[in-house]
């Protein structure tokens, strides 16, 4: 697997809309004009084989009564068969569900682990989205995007949940499960496979994580604010941090260490896994280190046949495509005349 995430188009857009409010089109006119079938033929043009589609779900239901919103599911329905009629696979990915946000989890304590009654919201939703897309050849269905409980214990036990409820109405789909804490890779150690031999296990690579959020302004804290190459030696002061704080020389052989409890979980369990979001944020690192540190983990991936989706195709600080980011407007890898980082694509497409 070789794909790309969409980011930003059902997911995020609340984002896209705080960077520059007075040009957010409304949410519904966003949907259409964001991304479309274009852009689904260009990615498989490129050599990709998927596509990972992140959706919120307070855009697909009204927050009231968990209602579906037809106007918006019948745009999704488009967006899901564009992607298949381009040859692309397509990941449905719960990025925000009731009581959990994985941003938000930075700083405080998601109500989805300790409310019964949010996981019962979540359960209505995934009825609704695996009874509409679960049949479909090519459609895999990812319960929770970044999971951040407060033990892997309760992980252990939600995730089963979600996948029995995913199970009565999609029997046939591939399910896409994460480990605890953002899907960090340490967390493999403790994560339990379910009961299920159509299962894909889910590794997010930012690490270490003051390298790649370096200067991003929606994560807090001092040690993110210095610069900092790749590969190098990070000097972290000790401070509070629901965010892994990874000090010492990162370099190739640290990235390896980092995919052993991945590899690890593969070997004992005899199970497929995948890395579904890896990046660098473009506003931080120097050119050279974000190359070198993408270079390095694709290499490593691609010698332990793991499969990856890049986070993401366009915009939201991390795109292959930048358009009407005003933030990024002078950054050179977007100076041509279509605002595509030339450079990181021929990366991924070399791996």
């Amino acid at each position: 697997m070789r794909g790309l995430n969409l980011g930003g188009w059902f997911s995020q857009c609340d984002a896209i809309e705080a960077k520059d409010p007075t040009a957010f089109p409304g949410f519904v006119q966003h949907l259409h004009t964001f991304l479309g079938d274009d852009d689904l033929r260009l990615i498989a043009t490129w050599g990709f084989d998927h596509v990972r589609l992140p959706v919120d779900w307070f855009n697909l239901f009204n927050e009231s009564d968990i209602s579906p919103r037809e106007d918006v599911l019948v745009l999704l329905d488009r967006a899901i068969q564009g992607a298949l009629g381009a040859g692309l696979q397509v990941i449905l990915d719960l990025h925000r569900c009731p009581g959990h946000d994985f941003e938000s989890a930075i700083s405080t304590e998601q109500s989805f682990f300790s409310d019964p009654a949010m996981r019962k919201d979540c359960l209505k939703v995934w009825a609704v989205l695996a009874e509409r897309y679960g049949h479909l050849p090519g459609v895999l269905l990812e319960p929770l995007n970044e999971p951040v409980a407060p033990s892997a214990a309760i992980w252990n036990a939600v995730k089963d949940e979600l996948a029995r409820e995913i199970r009565r109405h999609a029997p046939k789909a591939t399910l896409v499960v994460g480990s605890n804490l953002w899907n960090n890779s340490s967390q493999f150690a403790d994560l339990t496979p379910i009961d299920d031999d159509n299962v894909l296990y889910s590794v997010h690579v930012y690490n270490p994580v003051v390298f790649t959020h370096q200067m991003a302004p929606w994560v807090q804290g001092e040690h993110f604010q210095v610069a900092r190459t790749y590969p190098g030696t990070y000097v972290i002061p000790s401070e509070e941090s629901r965010l892994p704080l990874e000090s010492g020389l990162w370099n190739k052989d640290r990235m390896a260490n980092l995919l052993e409890p991945v590899l690890q979980f593969r070997q004992k369990h005899g199970v497929q896994v995948a890395c579904n979001e890896f990046g660098v944020y473009a506003g931080g690192p120097d050119r050279e280190s974000q190359l070198n540190w993408t270079r390095d983990l694709l290499d490593l991936l691609q010698h332990n046949g793991i499969g990856w989706s890049y986070w993401t195709y366009k915009n939201l600080d991390f795109g292959l495509i930048s358009r009407g980011e005003h933030l990024y407007q002078d950054l050179p890898q977007y100076s041509n005349p279509d605002r595509t980082d030339v450079g990181m694509l021929e990366i991924l497409q070399a791996h």
